[in-house]
């Protein structure tokens, strides 16, 4: 897989499922035709595979055309599968039982933004490392556990590579080519669309507390990335107080300073939001969202939830559930 500069044109070929994301699927494809151009040369060829055959929706609505249909093809040296924010609802047995086809085959198989899903599924992330979009790390390693999921931008073990999504199938699809060909010319590519360096695998998805949060003081900064990394378990405010170097008091003039709220609600607020998360992405019990998120018990969770949401996790759950039908109901109509 993108190992032999004489092994041209490669075809690599796309799979996209209903409501993928429009972004890393162009960040992955653009590289390849840019190369061609920089080169001078035909180094890819590139195709686009659905189930049916049909053009394929992406999550905002814009179409995308296709050659085929994915039971149609035979081989393939390279496939990359694109999906979006529906990725965990998506279970088609033809489809899987098609990839895995194509992988006895020689073909590598790789992802972009949530497709991860649906490699998993088809059960070809066995003892493969891989990576997903930062939202669904959570929901990804409680459905699949067994599975070495990492929060790197993107992963690339042997004849299976996956991104977290976003930009960061730019910088995976770059490294690709530059294994090939070199990084003389995956440099010239970034280049040309004002990428101004290529971000290594183990570059961090998310940006840095302190620039998402708008604030510099660094023992806040530091209880907060305490808070995020201890939200099954969630320590005490005394706890966290003291990791810091702070009292318990000035622990909480820094909160109402800075971010205009206590430190036990801006915790209660991170898990919860971690629940949601949960609660969309995966088929948990509500008990089981309630305990991943450091509540003791699903009534104590469901009033929290329902105080800072507005509904109950049962009534989040419908909504999130029916949202993706909905959404292709309109854009059917």
């Amino acid at each position: 897989m993108f190992d032999d500069p004489n092994d041209v044109p490669l075809t690599v070929d796309f799979f996209l499922t209903p409501n993928f994301s429009l972004l890393p699927f162009t960040a992955a494809i653009e590289p390849l035709r840019s190369a061609n151009r920089m080169s001078g040369k035909t180094l890819y060829h590139w195709r686009v595979f659905s189930e049916d055959g049909k053009p394929v929706p992406a999550s905002n609505g814009v179409e995308v055309m296709t050659v085929g249909s994915i039971f149609d093809l035979k081989d393939s040296d390279v496939i990359i599968v694109a999906s979006g924010i529906d990725a965990h609802h998506y279970k088609n047995d033809r489809v899987f039982g098609a990839l895995r086809r194509l992988s006895r085959q020689g073909a590598a198989i790789g992802s972009v933004c949530t497709g991860a899903h649906v490699l998993a599924r088809a059960g070809l992330l066995e003892d493969r490392r891989c990576t997903i979009h930062w939202e669904n790390l959570g929901g990804f390693s409680e459905e699949f556990p067994e599975i070495d999921v990492t929060s790197d931008l993107f992963e690339i073990d042997r004849d299976r590579f996956t991104c977290s999504g976003g930009t960061a199938a730019l910088d995976m699809m770059l490294h690709l080519i530059a294994r090939q060909h070199g990084f003389k010319l995956a440099n010239e590519v970034s280049e040309q669309f004002i990428h101004d360096r290529i971000r290594e695998p183990h570059d961090h998805q998310r940006m840095e507390l302190r620039a998402r949060l708008g604030v510099s003081h660094p023992k806040l900064i530091a209880v907060i990335a305490e808070m995020e990394a201890n939200l099954e378990e969630p320590l005490s405010q005394t706890a966290l107080a003291d990791k810091a170097g702070l009292s318990t008091r000035q622990l909480e003039r820094l909160f109402r300073k800075y971010l205009s709220s206590t430190p036990t609600r801006y915790y209660l607020n991170l898990r919860l939001q971690r629940a949601r998360q949960l609660l969309a992405q995966t088929s948990m019990s509500i008990l089981s969202v309630a305990l991943a998120c450091g509540f003791v018990s699903a009534s104590h969770f469901s009033k929290c939830y329902r105080e800072c949401f507005g509904r109950t996790p049962r009534a989040e759950r419908a909504v999130r559930h029916d949202a993706p039908t909905l959404v292709m109901q309109k854009l059917a109509g």
